[in-house]
């Protein structure tokens, strides 16, 4: 029997799985690097927030991160139980937990930098285009978040930025 491969719905016409693909990629990547370290990629991105605005309530790592409470919790209280980062309640307002590296969590940053160093370098992308890449990238995902609210059903359809320099354009 002939498939019919004009409808997209061959596997190589589906940007979800280019992008499932490339992140289980890029995901491996960093855990070979970050596994002598003692880190998880989930536990990196968490420290990677931390790193850059230093404590931070739960609820804005859940928002950074965008993650829920319950997947959270148990990444944190490993940080916690290896010395990287420490958990307090507000003495002014008890109901909020605040997270904060420690300086054994701070003296990863270094060492992550130079994970971080490596598997940008793996990608072989110039490093103008993979920031035009992650913006992109973070475009859609904005929209895609935002795509059942009641004002994104009623605009117009958003015109992706084309992207000017590709890997093979430098």
């Amino acid at each position: 029997m002939a498939t019919d491969t004009s409808a997209n719905t061959t596997l190589d016409a589906q940007l979800c799985f280019a992008l499932h693909d490339a992140s289980r990629a890029i995901a491996a990547s960093y855990r070979r690097g970050l596994a002598p370290l003692g880190l998880t990629y989930s536990q990196y991105v968490v420290l990677l927030v931390l790193w850059e605005h230093g404590t931070v309530t739960m609820g804005r790592l859940c928002r950074e991160l965008h993650l829920d409470s319950g997947t959270l919790s148990p990444l944190l209280q490993r940080l916690e139980e290896r010395g990287r980062v420490v958990r307090r309640r507000r003495p002014e307002d008890e109901r909020t937990v605040e997270v904060a590296c420690t300086a054994e969590g701070d003296a990863l940053r270094e060492k992550a930098l130079t994970v971080q160093r490596r598997v940008e370098a793996e990608t072989g992308l110039d490093p103008g285009y993979l920031a035009e890449l992650r913006s992109e990238l973070q475009r859609l995902a904005d929209r895609l978040r935002t795509a059942d609210e009641p004002a994104a059903t009623d605009s117009e359809p958003v015109t992706p930025t084309p992207c000017t320099t590709g890997p093979d354009e430098a």
